[in-house]
């Protein structure tokens, strides 16, 4: 009789324990148009994987936009928009922080602020001119 009651207990212990909540996740694109290089994804990316619910960030550079994945208990998409502006740049409806923009090496600025009026393309094979 006992064996059995311990049975039914170690049943019942794992029967709840496997229904534990899964928290929930989301991923959000976000619209990132000053990222320009892979030293502004390599800022952003480092930057965002220090919050507490970001369980993953890829930015491209190419496509102005940083794909995050998302703890919804631990973090909401607002904040996540506002840590890329504290990094220094534009995120969807979020303008970058003044001062955190300004810190930006010149190859990360906008052209305006005399950033390259083109977003450098180290991806490309190097132009030969024949004769």
């Amino acid at each position: 009789m006992k064996k059995v009651f311990i049975s039914l207990v170690a049943i019942a212990a794992f029967a709840y324990g496997g229904s534990a909540q899964v928290k929930a996740s989301l991923t959000a694109k976000i619209k990132t148009p000053t990222v320009g290089c892979e030293d502004c994804k390599t800022r952003i990316e480092t930057y965002l994987k220090r919050y507490d619910g970001v369980t993953f960030v890829m930015v491209n550079w190419r496509r102005k936009e940083t794909t995050v994945k998302y703890l919804t208990d631990r973090i909401n998409i607002e904040e996540i928009k506002t840590a890329i502006a504290n990094a220094g740049y534009d995120a969807d409806d979020v303008a970058a922080n003044e001062d955190s923009y300004k810190r930006l090496p010149k190859t990360c600025k906008k052209p305006e602020d005399g950033g390259p009026s083109k977003a450098p393309n180290i991806h490309a094979p190097p132009i030969v001119k024949s004769q």
